[in-house]
């Protein structure tokens, strides 16, 4: 039985892969981290909680040895649009939290997995259908400490065996969580407008593409690589995964389906419209799929439906 340590685990991504590592390994077995103590009660007294800071590597290891961790789910990070209004802060918590996992994964023996993202890339990078291997010179800060975390793990792969893991994960959309200061956060955000008010303005152009993915499928990106076979990962810390890719005008368009009135005006936020002008419309992954079986399961179309109904529920607002 695997005993996992997951670090922010009480952010947009950690929550709900800790729902799910808890779910297949038993609330005992999976043991959350986040500098934040004030959220998500229902979650932190379902099992092993500690209030820390990711870059703490002497309380990291501590709780590591205490519960014999094995796998180190590691992802405490600021995003691309926070990350772009503190540069500095970004770096500190990025790249130093990042340091202290694998220093922890390496002393411990643990295996460890961290997310990279579309905003690893940059504008000199192929748009469309992002190649596995290719430019990488993105220009957020955020971006920056995608780059060098790649390598950094590939490193302490190389230099000293850690088992260490990762995918590019494409803009993700949850029906359970707040978006937390990403450049997608718009594509969350126009599903609660939507039920709620039945409008929504949007920060990037009407024709901005983006890759995109349903949290369900960003969930078993993760489990599914950290189970897979490491004889079979030649990638192994920056897979592309990808799942659907379109515009704002398009998701309005199939929110529509169920909301006829919906209607979408654009307010360009200059920051992030620059970081989203500067990532891939849509990543290739083949890479992903033949390595270790990648697959996702959610089309704009399903994930639409599946968002509204949810929240409709969820809100407790007249049926859509």
């Amino acid at each position: 039985m695997k005993r996992i340590l997951i670090t922010g685990a009480l952010g947009q991504l950690g929550s709900e892969i800790a729902v799910a590592l808890r779910k297949r390994y038993g609330n005992t077995n999976v043991v959350l981290t986040d500098i934040r103590d004030d959220i998500n009660s229902d979650l932190k007294e379902s099992g092993p909680f500690y209030s820390i800071d990711c870059r703490n590597g002497e309380k990291l290891a501590e709780i590591v040895r205490n519960h014999d961790v094995d796998t180190i789910y590691h992802l405490a990070a600021l995003l691309s649009a926070v990350s772009e209004l503190n540069p500095q802060k970004a770096w500190d918590i990025n790249m130093n939290g990042l340091l202290t996992a694998l220093e922890v994964a390496r002393s411990e023996h643990c295996a460890l997995f961290t997310p990279s993202s579309i905003g690893a890339f940059g504008p000199t990078t192929p748009r469309d259908y992002t190649p596995q291997d290719t430019i990488q010179r993105p220009t957020s800060m955020y971006g920056v400490t995608k780059v060098a975390g790649e390598l950094l793990c590939d490193y302490y792969h190389h230099k000293y065996d850690v088992d260490s893991r990762g995918v590019r994960y494409p803009g993700i959309i949850s029906n359970l969580t707040q978006p937390g200061g990403g450049t997608t956060d718009y594509a969350v955000e126009i599903y609660y407008a939507a039920v709620e008010k039945g409008s929504y303005e949007c920060p990037l152009s009407d024709n901005t593409y983006l890759d995109m993915m349903y949290m369900p499928d960003a969930v078993n990106a993760a489990i599914g690589l950290m189970e897979a076979d490491p004889a079979a990962l030649r990638h192994r810390n920056a897979f592309n995964v990808g799942a659907m890719s379109f515009c704002p005008e398009e998701q309005a368009a199939y929110i529509r389906k169920h909301i006829p009135d919906f209607s979408i005006t654009y307010r360009v936020d200059p920051v992030k419209q620059a970081i989203a002008d500067s990532w891939p419309n849509i990543l290739e992954d083949y890479a992903a799929r033949v390595e270790w079986g990648w697959k996702p399961q959610y089309t704009l179309e399903t994930m639409t439906e599946d968002m509204l109904n949810t929240l409709q529920r969820r809100l407790k607002l007249s049926t859509i």
